[in-house]
């Protein structure tokens, strides 16, 4: 691999120059791994296929509980990539900021964000 890449906008292909992630008020850049940003588009790519399947499947009058467990499929689905992404934040981001005496900010941007995340 070339190195660590900065998180690129989710319209943005992974091979597109390293670009910073919109992190509001950040201290520091937001980098990941090319690979660990291939994993996790990789995980979203088949959840959009998925929820165009079920989307197939009301279409086609299929019956209520097969929609529903396909539902289930795709809710955990994304709480493990939303479990990939955390460990990530916590491991690089808030490591940096952490070595950078930036943490304070990273720390409440996290727990705003886990604030809409958790129900």
């Amino acid at each position: 691999m070339n190195g660590p890449k900065r998180l690129a906008k989710e319209s943005l292909p992974i091979s597109e120059p390293t670009k910073d992630h919109d992190h509001g008020k950040s201290a520091h850049p937001h980098v990941h791994s090319e690979e660990s940003l291939r994993k996790i588009v990789n995980r979203l790519s088949r959840i959009e296929g998925h929820v165009r399947g079920i989307k197939t499947m009301v279409q086609h009058d299929s019956p209520c509980p097969d929609v529903l467990l396909q539902i289930a499929a795709v809710r955990g689905a994304l709480d493990k990539v939303a479990r990939i992404v955390l460990d990530e934040h916590l491991t690089e981001c808030i490591a940096r900021a952490a070595q950078e005496g930036n943490i304070e900010v990273e720390l409440e941007q996290l727990k705003a964000a886990l604030d809409r995340f958790l129900p």
